[in-house]
């Protein structure tokens, strides 16, 4: 039995359900809000790729390494982007978070926070993990701050570590969180989501 097993979780609106094929279309359609293939430091795929994306989401899944889901609104099931376990090491229970990415309109809203509490809740609470870890790009300091503001540690840098899609080689920053660290984590997160948000006018 896999250690990841699959699971739609949701709250506040978001919803996450294990990536398939079906969502090819929704997933092309939220690439292209922000034309997000366009970093250089992120893991969206290009419109004519996402089809593969997802073959290799499911590899990965097959072999119980990875464990993508389809981020959706809840109310009108439109993709909103996607996010993985992945590195998932049963025996000493550690998954990271990473392969996330969202529609350019779902950036600095509630949803990545709200996938980061459902995530680290499931993670925590119900596989039982030790440790979440992330990684990312040197060059991603937008990731970086956020995985930071979720109260993660950086654990340091491995440098020359793996290939961008534009050929060069990245250095990765690594980070994780324990599991006796959750539970003030999850306190700011809730009271992040909780608290008035300023109207956009």
């Amino acid at each position: 039995m896999s250690f990841v097993q699959p699971v739609t979780l949701t709250d506040r609106g978001v919803e996450l359900v294990p990536l398939a094929l079906e969502h090819e279309s929704g997933l092309r359609a939220a690439a292209a809000d922000g034309e997000l293939w366009n970093l250089r430091v992120t893991s969206v795929p290009r419109p004519e790729e996402t089809r593969t994306y997802i073959e290799t989401a499911l590899a990965g899944r097959d072999t119980n390494a990875r464990f993508a889901f389809a981020v959706r609104d809840q109310a009108t099931g439109t993709v909103l982007g996607s996010t993985s376990y992945h590195d998932i090491l049963p025996a000493v229970k550690r998954v990271e978070i990473g392969y996330t990415w969202y529609a350019a309109r779902c950036q600095r809203t509630h949803v990545n926070t709200t996938c980061k509490l459902l995530m680290l809740t499931h993670a925590f609470e119900t596989l039982g993990c030790n440790v979440v870890g992330w990684r990312t790009d040197n060059f991603n300091h937008a990731s970086q701050q956020a995985i930071e503001r979720l109260g993660a540690r950086k654990d340091g840098v491995i440098r020359g570590h793996a290939m961008r899609r534009d050929g060069t080689i990245r250095d990765t920053v690594m980070y994780s969180l324990r599991s006796g660290e959750w539970p003030e984590v999850k306190a700011q997160l809730l009271y992040l989501l909780d608290k008035p948000r300023p109207s956009k006018s």
